[in-house]
């Protein structure tokens, strides 16, 4: 039997994890680290630095490679056969550090419960046949962060959130009736789509990070300074993770 820990760590700040985390990372017989290549080195770079930061005992720390997505693919179908190569990595894993059972820790960005496939993967790896106990322990969102970041309440006076994808606001637009919009996994400045009056957007990159940077003001403003920041930094970094918030103008002033 695998006693799989979930483990939210926000986004890459030691300072972002809970007590409880730092307990289950303690508590294991294996942390797994998944590794991006060179491009996204500064991503395993960050779990390394959690790990020397909350371990205080010989917990095994295993790095293993970190299957891509083929870009290329229709996006299901290549999330599908992408979710299934990473289970059978972890089951890899498995098998050779822990083949008797034990404890297993995976570090989660942010918290399992969103836009991540980690607990989905899992699912996978005990539909296979692996004995699973899950457990799940939750992280600070990078939604949390911006809103603290930009000093502002998630929610309009008594108004609908509603949280999304970069990938469905260039598909269908706003969001329904929501007041405010959440848009994450976002791979190029959806927000280009909206008529931008009357919207008011809080954007940040790197959350909680080192290299934070954030953008505030109306849509028809702040969107452009938003696309050439974004790309001047993805150039920079190798990799950009970011999210924003936009709130229609009325929704304010309830």
């Amino acid at each position: 039997m695998i006693d799989l820990a979930l483990i939210g760590i926000g986004t890459g700040n030691p300072d972002h994890l809970t007590a409880e985390a730092v307990r289950a990372m303690n508590e294991a017989d294996l942390i797994l680290l998944p590794d991006k290549g060179a491009a996204k080195s500064d991503l395993i770079d960050l779990r390394r630095a959690i790990c020397d930061h909350a371990l205080t005992g010989p917990v095994r720390v295993v790095e293993f490679a970190m299957p891509e997505r083929d870009a290329a693919a229709a996006y299901a179908h290549a999330v599908d056969d992408w979710h299934a190569a990473i289970a059978a990595q972890w089951r890899a894993c498995i098998a050779e550090h822990l083949p008797a059972g034990g404890r297993l820790a995976l570090l989660v960005w942010g918290d399992p419960s969103l836009y991540d496939s980690t607990l989905r993967i899992a699912e996978r790896l005990e539909a296979g046949g692996q004995p699973l106990r899950v457990r799940v322990v939750p992280g600070l969102t990078s939604i949390q962060l911006l809103t603290a970041a930009h000093a502002i309440p998630l929610n309009a006076l008594a108004g609908a959130v509603t949280i999304t994808t970069g990938r469905l606001l260039r598909a269908h637009g706003w969001p329904g009736d929501a007041d405010t919009a959440v848009v994450m996994l976002d791979a190029g400045c959806a927000f280009e789509v909206l008529a931008p009056q009357g919207v008011s957007i809080w954007w940040g990159a790197y959350l909680g990070m080192a290299q934070e940077v954030l953008i505030h003001g109306p849509l028809a403003e702040a969107a452009p300074r938003i696309a050439a920041q974004r790309a001047e930094l993805r150039a920079r970094h190798g990799w950009i993770m970011d999210v924003y918030l936009m709130r229609k103008e009325q929704a304010d002033a309830k």
